[in-house]
C-alpha cells in the first residue's frame, strides 16, 4: 500500500510540475525563449541526421569517395545511373505503403498560414522520408524542405504539449524551421530571417528573441556534431562600387524572370506528366529514367548541387559550359519535381543563381569589351537574387551572402538585387514556389502570414438563425399584424415549398399605397442574392458589395433558410478578429 501511495504522490507531483511549467511558458517570454533554445538544438540535430542519411545513401549507390559530394564528382559509371529510376521505384513503393496520396500533407508554411502552427507528426515523417529518398537516390532536389518540416514539427509538438497560444505556437514553429535551416547552412542570421520571412510571414518584437535564440542553438548543435556549412567562407572579388548597384539590379530583374519561368515550367510539365497513359504511382520511375541522360552529360545536375556550386565558383569555367549546366540543371529540377520526387528548389535556386550571375558578368564584359563587375561577386548576388525569386525572403538571402563572405558592401548589393527580384515576382506572378504549389492545389495563400482565423469567419458561423421563416403568401394586412412597426426591421419569407423567397423590409409593408390584400411576397427584395453557409468573410463582403444589401439570407443547397447576416455585423466581427490577431502577434493581450 505504501508503494502505491508513493507512486500516486509521484504522479501527482509530476502533474503539478507539468501544470506549473505550462503556465510559466504561456505567461513568461523568458521561458518561451528557453523552450526555443531547446527546440532549436533539436532542429539542428535533426538536420544533421537527415543530411547524413541522404549522403550515406548517395555514397553507397554512386561509390563516392569519402567527403565528396555527388554533384562534384567528375563522372558517374553508367551502371550507377540506374539508381535514379530505382529511386523512383522505391519512392513510389514508400508512398504507397504510407498511403501518401490519400492524405493532404501540410508543410510548415501552410501550417502557420492556415492551421495556427499545428502540424501532423505522421505527415511530417512521410514528407521527410520522401525527401531523403529523392535526394539520396540523386534526384535534383534539396533537403531543405525536410529540414524545415521536422524542425517545425518538433516546435508544433512542444507547443501543443505546453498549450501555447496560437501566436506563440506560430512563432515557435517558425523558430524550429529557421533553426533547422540555420544549422544546415551554418548561418544563424539567414535561419532567423528564413523564419521571419518564409515561415512566420512577419517581423514582430515578440518573435525576435525566440527565433534568434533557436537559430543560434541550431547552428551550435549542428556544428557540434560535425556538420559542415553548405556555403563556407566564399572569396569576394573586387570592392563593390555605388554604380554596381544598378548593374546588380539588372541581374535581379533577369533572376526574377528566370525564377518565374522555372516555377511555371514545373507546374506545366507536371500537368503534362499527369496526362501520360501510365499509373500515377509510376511517374517517379519515368522521372528517374528521364534524369539518366542529363546525369550522364554532367553529374552537376544531381542532388541539390552543393559540390557543383563550390567547383563552379572556385574554378574559371567557360561561359558556354556554365550556360549548358544552367539549362541541364534547370531541366533536371523540373523533371524531378514534375514527376513526383519530393523536395524543394531552395539550394537548386542558389546554384542556378550562381551560374546566372557568372553568365551575366561574363556577358556584360563581352559586350563592354572589359569587365564591369567581378564574376565571383556577380555569382553570389545572382545566387541570392534567383533564390529570392523562387523561395522568397530577400533578407534571408542577403544574410546568407553576408555570413558566407563577411562583406557588407556585397551584402548591400545583394539586398538591392533581391528587392528588385522580389518586387517583380510579386507584381507579375505573386507567389513563391511553396505558395505556388499550394495555389495549384486550390489554396489562396501567398505567404505564411496568419490567415487561418479568417477562414473561421464563415457566413454560417456569423449568421443569426431564423427559427421560423414567414410564408410569402400571407397578405400584407396579416404581415402588419404579425410584425408591427418597431418590432423588427426585416423578415425572411419562404415559398410554399419552404424555400427562400426573399427579404421583406417591415417599413415597406406599411408604406402608403400598398394594397393590404396583396401577398407580402410581392414586396420581397434580394430574391436571388443569398449567401452559402461555408462562404468566408472575403466572399461575404464581396457579396454585400455586389448586391448593395444591408442584410442577406444564408441558404442551404436545397433552398432552406438557415439564417440572416447583416453587413455591419460581419464587418464588426472581422475588425474584432483582426485586432485580436494583431494583439496576439505583438503579445499585447
Amino acid at each position: 500500500m505504501r508503494d502505491d501511495d508513493g507512486m500516486r504522490l509521484d504522479v501527482t507531483a509530476l502533474r503539478m510540475a507539468a501544470s506549473w511549467l505550462r503556465r510559466r511558458v504561456r505567461a513568461s517570454e523568458a521561458f518561451l525563449i528557453l523552450l526555443a533554445v531547446v527546440i532549436g538544438g533539436a532542429a539542428g540535430l535533426l538536420s544533421v541526421v537527415q543530411g547524413a542519411i541522404a549522403r550515406t545513401i548517395q555514397h553507397l549507390l554512386f561509390a563516392l569517395p569519402s567527403g565528396q559530394r555527388l554533384s562534384s564528382t567528375p563522372a558517374i559509371p553508367a551502371l550507377a545511373l540506374l539508381a535514379l529510376p530505382l529511386g523512383g521505384a522505391i519512392l513510389a513503393l514508400f508512398s504507397w505503403v504510407v498511403k501518401a496520396r490519400a492524405r493532404k500533407m501540410v508543410d510548415a508554411v501552410e501550417a502557420n498560414a492556415l492551421h495556427g502552427g499545428r502540424m501532423s507528426w505522421s505527415d511530417s515523417l512521410v514528407i521527410s522520408g520522401q525527401t531523403i529518398i529523392s535526394n539520396g537516390f540523386g534526384a535534383s532536389v534539396g533537403l531543405e524542405a525536410a529540414y524545415a518540416q521536422l524542425g517545425g514539427l518538433v516546435s508544433s509538438i512542444a507547443g501543443g504539449w505546453f498549450r501555447l497560444r496560437r501566436a506563440d505556437l506560430r512563432v515557435l514553429v517558425g523558430a524550429g524551421a529557421g533553426a533547422a535551416i540555420a544549422g544546415a547552412f551554418g548561418a544563424p542570421l539567414a535561419g532567423a530571417f528564413y523564419a521571419f520571412e518564409i515561415v512566420i510571414g512577419a517581423y514582430t518584437p515578440a518573435a525576435i528573441a525566440p527565433v534568434a535564440a533557436a537559430s543560434l542553438s541550431g547552428v551550435l548543435v549542428a556544428q557540434g556534431f560535425g556538420a559542415q556549412p553548405y556555403i563556407v567562407d566564399a572569396t569576394v572579388g573586387e570592392q563593390v562600387q555605388t554604380h554596381h548597384y544598378l548593374i546588380y539590379a539588372g541581374l535581379g530583374a533577369i533572376a526574377a524572370a528566370i525564377g518565374i519561368l522555372l516555377m511555371r515550367a514545373v507546374a506545366d510539365v507536371e500537368a503534362l506528366s499527369r496526362r501520360l497513359p501510365i499509373r500515377a504511382s509510376l511517374r517517379p520511375i519515368i522521372g528517374g529514367v528521364l534524369l539518366v541522360p542529363l546525369a550522364w552529360l554532367t553529374p552537376q545536375v544531381l542532388s541539390a548541387g552543393h559540390g557543383a556550386l563550390h567547383i563552379d565558383l572556385e574554378y574559371g569555367v567557360p561561359l558556354m559550359i556554365l550556360a549548358a549546366i544552367l539549362v541541364l540543371k534547370s531541366a533536371a529540377s523540373i523533371v524531378s519535381l514534375a514527376f513526383c520526387f519530393r523536395g524543394g528548389l531552395f539550394f537548386a535556386s542558389l546554384f542556378l543563381g550562381s551560374l546566372l550571375g557568372q553568365l551575366y558578368a561574363g556577358g556584360l564584359g563581352w559586350l563592354a569589351g572589359h569587365p564591369l563587375v567581378d564574376p565571383t561577386n556577380a555569382a553570389l548576388v545572382g545566387m541570392a537574387a534567383l533564390a529570392v525569386a523562387v523561395v522568397g525572403g530577400p533578407m534571408t538571402m542577403a544574410m546568407l551572402v553576408l555570413e558566407a563572405t563577411h562583406d557588407f558592401s556585397l551584402a548591400g548589393a545583394t539586398i538591392a538585387a533581391g528587392l528588385v527580384s522580389s518586387t517583380i515576382v510579386r507584381e507579375t506572378f505573386g507567389y513563391s514556389f511553396s505558395t505556388w504549389r499550394l495555389h495549384l492545389r486550390g489554396e489562396t495563400i501567398k505567404s505564411a502570414r496568419d490567415v487561418g482565423w479568417v477562414r473561421t469567419l464563415t457566413a454560417g458561423r456569423m449568421m443569426r438563425k431564423v427559427e421560423r421563416a414567414t410564408p410569402a403568401r400571407i397578405t400584407v394586412a396579416e404581415f402588419r399584424r404579425l410584425f408591427p412597426l418597431g418590432s423588427t426591421s426585416r423578415v425572411v419569407v419562404i415559398d410554399d415549398q419552404d424555400r427562400y423567397a426573399g427579404i421583406v423590409q417591415t417599413a415597406s409593408a406599411f408604406a402608403e399605397g400598398v394594397s393590404t390584400t396583396d401577398a407580402v411576397g410581392t414586396l420581397a427584395i434580394h430574391r436571388e442574392q443569398v449567401l452559402e453557409p461555408d462562404e468566408g468573410i472575403k466572399e461575404v463582403m464581396t457579396a454585400f458589395d455586389t448586391a448593395g444589401a444591408d442584410e442577406m439570407a444564408i441558404v442551404a443547397g436545397d433552398g432552406k433558410v438557415l439564417g440572416i447576416l447583416s453587413e455591419s455585423y460581419a464587418r464588426r466581427r472581422y475588425a474584432e478578429e483582426l485586432d485580436k490577431s494583431q494583439r496576439e502577434m505583438f503579445r499585447e493581450d
